[in-house]
């Protein structure tokens, strides 16, 4: 018997038509969207949607990719009507193109890399702390903030599109860097909640760009890879370089591809190269007797991102012009014209950040000084390839343990060895940042007498995480072929270790494993024997730790003993027991349980022992405190 023509209707209102996948990048965002009812099997029918935004002051243009950038301009800066969009007819900032472009000649009012910031641990990053380096007249807003403003102008152009098929009602994924910590991720979607995301799933973008691949070829994905390949994933956009590690298993006849290690979180990308591009150009100023201040430095960097883009995007350029504005005749008297040439960068980029190198090299490290000016934990080695080498070293044993993977790799490897990579981000829209880096890389396996990695092709380097976000929403109703492999690392609460007060020496830690490598989406991870005492209405701190190469810890073993390197600390976690019912100070007998949500996040409860309240327990996303 039907239900009823209201039943049907509020059926059809809950089941999405789209599944909306978003790139939320350092230097763009992007969303595409896959068709639901138009899609049969791995047939799919996607899109990509054309995003309006302010190409100028008062005029709108729709373009396929929506610059990360918003610029807090001065109240009297510019006309009635000159930030209207579509959907809003007054607002006091601008995201996207226009921002830029304005913010290229006014930076100190310009907010940049905000993903990049939204995962640091050193700062608040729901603190109104950007941009960073602005005088105090100028407004700021936090990390947070900005990503919201992001997110919440793709859901608005969305709507403004398609105004049948509601944003809210679509089935959303957005993506991450496969290094994100549980407390970038969680911001994150604090960013898309705020932001009127009503149902959200995060992914990987390395992931999400394999997904693109599978997508695109249209079933032949399975004539191109085998049992045994191990396809390495390398992503290397504005802000970060991410690199993933994927298997192809064989399980009753059918291939499947599992994930089995995520690189570092590691700050490398398109904006380190804009800024050491800008620093040539400066140094070639400097020769001419032409002084560059703080101010126009910044200019510089900017200006140094569109003129790389042009050079690498064109190898027949010989060389860009830039123009660096000035503030006042008093310090050059007027702008300053160079010229980057097409020879500059690609000497810059290759020997700098794509060096040839040997499988053993490691990124180098120095200590950083005791005073330190605010800004993003830059990584301290610029060598793309010095920091694969090292995930890959580590990562040698990662395959041991999978079916049909016994022996594929040599017992004397000094590193994992791919079979099969495939590139992802806009620096690898150039081909000779390709050919470097693959040619690199096959250079370390022919010295270990493996064969050579063969390139996958077809991957739009701007819009592949956008489609491939889209496909996996598809994907997980049930179409399709599904990445697994759960969580990228297993996780670590300190536990201090009772001995005798020492003068000058601090009680040593433990590591409990809290939640496994590799737990699966909606398992639930529960600690039977450790019990923590919290008190009531206090917040408790406990140091947490993840590990990407500790593979075999089960849940609930207590380490006393790790290797250098084995474990990094992420932060803190924290929460708070409210004392309702309960005397101030009281001390409850908990246990921690840990679920990794369907959306893509780490969820962490207390439980106590006797009874059945439960407490959220958070990461702490505040300031790393200096006398920690």
């Amino acid at each position: 018997m039907s239900a009823g023509p209201a039943a049907d209707a509020a059926n059809q209102a809950s089941t999405p038509r789209f599944c909306i996948g978003i790139d939320l990048g350092t230097t763009h965002c992007a969303l595409a969207y896959v068709d639901i009812a138009a899609s049969d099997g791995e047939a799919t029918s996607y899109g990509v949607l054309d995003i309006p935004q302010l190409t100028a002051p008062g005029s709108v243009g729709s373009l396929p990719l929506l610059p990360s950038f918003l610029y807090l301009p001065h109240a009297e800066e510019l006309a009635a009507g000159d930030l209207t969009l579509p959907w809003s007819p007054s607002q006091d900032f601008a995201v996207g193109e226009l921002a830029r472009t304005r913010g290229a000649q006014t930076p100190m009012r310009l907010v940049s890399s905000a993903k990049s910031w939204l995962c640091h641990p050193g700062v608040d990053r729901r603190a109104a702390i950007l941009p960073n380096e602005a005088p105090p007249e100028v407004a700021r807003v936090s990390p947070l903030q900005a990503s919201t403003r992001y997110l919440a102008h793709l859901r608005q152009a969305w709507d403004t599109a398609h105004p049948e098929a509601p944003f809210d009602q679509q089935d959303v994924t957005v993506t991450i860097p496969a290094s994100f910590d549980p407390a970038a991720r969680e911001l994150t979607a604090e960013a898309a909640r705020a932001a009127g995301y009503t149902s959200l799933t995060l992914l990987e973008e390395p992931q999400a760009a394999l997904y693109n691949w599978i997508q695109a070829s249209a079933g032949g994905w399975r004539k191109e890879v085998r049992t045994g390949d191990v396809i390495l994933v390398i992503d290397v956009g504005g802000g970060t370089s991410d690199f993933s590690l994927i298997a192809v298993l064989e399980r009753g006849g059918q291939l499947e591809l599992h994930r089995v290690a995520v690189g570092d979180h590691i700050l490398l990308g398109g904006d380190n190269m804009d800024l050491t591009l800008a620093h040539v150009v400066a140094r070639k100023l400097a020769s001419e007797g032409k002084q560059l201040d703080p101010w126009q430095m910044r200019a510089l960097t900017h200006a140094c991102r569109s003129a790389k883009e042009a050079l690498l995007g064109d190898s027949t350029l010989d060389a860009q012009a830039i123009v660096v504005p000035s503030r006042g005749a008093k310090l050059i008297g007027g702008s300053v014209r160079t010229a980057l040439t097409q020879a500059e960068v690609r000497a810059t980029l290759l020997d700098g950040f794509f060096p040839e190198v040997s499988a053993s090299a490691r990124p180098a490290s120095r200590a950083r000084s005791g005073l330190m000016q605010l800004g993003l934990p830059y990584a301290q080695d610029a060598g793309v390839t010095r920091h694969l080498a090292a995930l890959l070293g580590r990562q040698a044993g990662a395959t041991d343990e999978l079916d049909g993977f016994a022996g594929t790799t040599g017992a004397d490897a000094s590193f994992l060895h791919p079979t099969a990579v495939l590139f992802n981000g806009g620096v690898f829209k150039s081909g000779l940042l390709t050919e470097r880096t693959l040619a690199t890389l096959n250079g370390w396996l022919g010295a270990e007498h493996a064969a050579p990695a063969r390139m996958l092709t077809g991957a739009d380097m701007d819009l592949a995480v956008a489609h491939g976000a889209a496909y996996y929403g598809y994907v997980r109703r049930g179409q399709g072929v599904r990445i697994r492999g759960g969580t990228a690392r297993a996780y670590y609460v300190a536990v201090e270790s009772s001995m005798p007060a020492i003068p000058g020496v601090e009680p040593p830690i433990q590591a409990l494993c809290i939640a496994p490598f590799g737990m699966e989406e909606g398992v639930e991870a529960e600690l039977q024997t450790q019990e923590f005492g919290l008190v009531v209405g206090e917040a408790m701190h406990l140091r947490f730790f993840g590990s990407s190469v500790r593979r075999q810890d089960p849940l609930g073993i207590l380490l006393d003993f790790w290797q250098p390197g084995e474990l990094q600390e992420l932060g803190e976690i924290q929460a708070t027991l409210p004392a309702e019912g309960r005397q101030a100070g009281e001390i409850v007998q908990v246990k921690l349980r840990a679920v990794a949500t369907s959306s893509g996040t780490l969820e962490l409860t207390a439980v106590a022992s006797q009874g059945d309240e439960r407490w959220k327990v958070e990461f702490d996303v505040r300031a790393v405190q200096a006398d920690r």
